[in-house]
């Protein structure tokens, strides 16, 4: 008869479960990682939108009041004139002035530390340029400019 030997393996399992827990660990990590820029660029990609949607607003409610003209030329952040339906009977200024104030009021509401310009060109047509910038956390200030034409009537 052959003695049998035990062999002594003490402590192996160990290593093994450590090794396989950094692993896990280092995976883990690259997951929360990824998770966070996911929710940085998803913030991004929502303000960005809201900006496109503001400038087009903007752009549409020249449209609507072409003979104010260089009255949409912002300097500040507009009057509250009342000129919605059922308000004040306003001048093509006056309701220029409004829909600057309601502009303004909806930046500050969607866009952090958010700022609207609309700057008048005379040509013929007159061009408007409508910027609308706001504050990113990592890049910094960010401007959505778009610029229309807008033929007299």
């Amino acid at each position: 008869m052959r003695p049998q030997f035990k062999r002594l393996e003490y402590g192996f399992g160990l290593v093994e479960s450590l090794v396989a827990l950094v692993v896990v660990s280092v995976g883990m990590i690259g997951i929360a990682v990824l998770y966070g820029q996911g929710l940085g660029a998803s913030r991004t990609a929502l303000f960005r939108t809201h900006a496109v949607i503001l400038a087009s607003d903007m752009a549409d409610r020249i449209r609507l009041n072409r003979m104010a003209g260089i009255s949409y030329q912002s300097g500040g952040a507009g009057t509250d004139r009342n000129c919605e339906p059922g308000g004040a009977t306003c001048t093509p200024a006056q309701m220029a002035e409004h829909d600057l104030w309601v502009w303004n009021a909806q930046i500050d509401q969607l866009l952090p530390g958010g700022d609207g310009v609309v700057a008048f060109t005379a040509a013929s047509p007159p061009v408007y340029t409508i910027r609308v910038t706001w504050q990113e956390v990592t890049f910094g200030p960010i401007t959505h400019e778009i610029a229309i034409r807008v033929p007299d009537l």
